[in-house]
């Protein structure tokens, strides 16, 4: 057997244990401010593309437009309905334009003069602003929660949506 000496048991004092407790609480604060700004990123990330990825993927009035002339960031052209034959100018974004010349597959925004690309590149690049917000988020994730592995993945989605956009709408 072993002559150890017993431990002397000490008992922390009353401010120590409250000291240690609002350290606690400030930690936990912390991490909840931290995962509601990363939920409100991504939150408001999704409401901003929702306004043009639901013309994108269900848009009631569907047709192609001819891409005209382009200004600073929008390109005129002139929407020919599928199921009317009738005509009226309209905008479009020129990173989804294609260029002069080009004809695409449209859907025009409700009561507007501005028309969103359909089909998959048309459908990513609408959530392109999700994509910048994942990206966003995931630096608060990495940096505020220490969450590394999971910042990874939320950076590397966003990632894939922007690339992909731009991929799709390239080619």
């Amino acid at each position: 057997m072993s002559s150890r000496p017993a431990k002397k048991k000490t008992k922390r004092s009353r401010v120590r244990r409250l000291g240690e407790s609002a350290f606690g609480l400030l930690l936990l604060a912390r991490a909840g401010l931290m995962a509601l700004i990363a939920l409100v990123l991504v939150v408001a990330g999704a409401w901003t593309s929702w306004d043009t990825a639901s013309v994108a993927m269900a848009g009631d009035e569907r047709g192609t437009v001819t891409v005209g002339p382009c200004g600073d960031d929008e390109c005129t052209g002139t929407f020919h309905a599928e199921d009317t034959a009738e005509q009226q100018k309209v905008t479009v974004s020129e990173f989804a334009s294609g260029g002069r010349g080009q004809t695409l597959a449209v859907a025009v925004k409700p009561g507007t003069d501005h028309v969103v690309r359909t089909g998959p590149g048309g459908i990513l690049y609408s959530w392109v602003p999700l994509g910048g917000a994942l990206l966003l988020a995931s630096l608060v994730i990495a940096g505020g929660l220490r969450m590394r592995k999971t910042a990874f993945v939320t950076g590397a989605c966003g990632a894939l949506i922007m690339g992909g956009a731009w991929a799709l709408l390239s080619f």
